[in-house]
């Protein structure tokens, strides 16, 4: 099968010569490492050494001092918009505030002014072509959410004043909406699925009730799901942590693959996911990095993955439990992940 055979049918479910695999996104301090170990010389030939499937496209979104889309929002009170360092409990600028009609005062970004369709369109046709291509979407309009209040002060303006949350979190989702449109249409034909998401689950279980997100967050998340479906794209939704709980609601959603199984968070086992929700859903990820990428053998990694794929035949997109594997993953493991599926 070629790399975009194995992975739609992956996570269609159909039979695959392999379950499709995906490296994730390195930290940038990851990826000259793996490099080094494979004798690589660019990310391209590394991840053809690995075997990956999957290409990564971001996208391109230029307001500083993040020009990145995931960051497109100045709501800290404090600190200098770096990426890397954003926080969502910092206080954020409607901290406090409970009337919707203060929405205006924000200098709401306007996607338009910073994207243009030629950059998106090179972002993907620059990909190689055998890859399946899937665009990093984000659109975390529960995590921006947050970020416009501060995490504590969000949560409870969402119990204490509902109108003023939903007004800030629909119009996080109109952006998003805004931004995501003119990607998919400079990306027409190119992409083959996208990747959207937001953290709302801890180790040990969901940071807000089910009740909440139905009410708060899901209406957004269909909207943006909808969108993509409408383009011809497959979804894989992304919530790191235990949200076990709220995985029916993200299939009734029409998410098409749940990311990450972060497997050692509680009830997201792999064997439990593929028991409940395998015929309904697919997965991507399950290979640990808490313990076993990080700290385990080669030997251990390739005998959990080649148990996962006991489990998952087909319907797993095979990945780290988290996508920014960081460099304290020995590269040997990272190795071991991929061989494993070669038999």
């Amino acid at each position: 099968m070629t790399k975009i055979e194995r992975f739609l049918a992956t996570v269609e479910r159909r039979s695959v010569d392999r379950p499709a695999a995906w490296l994730g996104m390195p930290v940038g301090e990851t990826i000259p490492l793996l490099m080094v170990h494979v004798g690589a010389t660019d990310l391209e030939a590394l991840k053809r050494a690995l075997g990956d499937d999957v290409w990564p496209v971001e996208v391109p979104f230029n307001r500083p001092p993040a020009n990145h889309v995931a960051c497109a929002f100045d709501f800290a009170k404090t600190g200098d918009g770096d990426y890397e360092e954003r926080s969502l409990t910092v206080p954020g600028f409607f901290e406090g505030m409970t009337d919707p009609a203060c929405l205006p005062d924000f200098p709401w970004p306007v996607p338009r002014e910073h994207m243009n369709e030629i950059e998106c369109r090179a972002a993907a046709a620059d990909a190689p072509a055998d890859f399946a291509k899937l665009g990093i979407m984000w659109s975390a309009h529960f995590q921006d959410a947050c970020s416009a209040f501060g995490m504590q002060d969000a949560l409870m303006t969402m119990l204490t004043a509902p109108d003023m949350f939903r007004a800030v979190i629909a119009r996080i989702v109109e952006f998003y909406l805004e931004a995501n449109e003119i990607f998919y249409g400079a990306t027409k034909g190119l992409l083959h699925a996208v990747l959207i998401g937001n953290d709302f689950g801890s180790q040990t279980g969901l940071m807000l009730s089910p009740d909440n997100l139905r009410e708060f967050v899901f209406p957004g998340t269909k909207i943006l799901i909808d969108q993509a479906h409408a383009h011809g794209l497959k979804v894989i939704h992304h919530s790191c942590g235990a949200v076990a709980e709220v995985i029916p609601d993200l299939i009734e959603l029409g998410a098409d693959v749940i990311h990450p199984i972060q497997s050692l968070a509680t009830g997201m086992e792999p064997d439990r996911l593929a028991r409940e929700f395998g015929g309904r859903v697919s997965f991507c990820g399950g290979v640990d990095v808490q313990e076993l990428l990080s700290h385990g053998r080669p030997e251990a990694v390739r005998v959990a993955v080649r148990g996962l794929v006991e489990l998952f035949p087909t319907g797993l997109v095979v990945s780290p439990s988290h996508e920014a594997v960081l460099p304290d993953v020995p590269p040997a493991n990272i190795v071991a992940m991929f061989d494993a599926l070669r038999g």
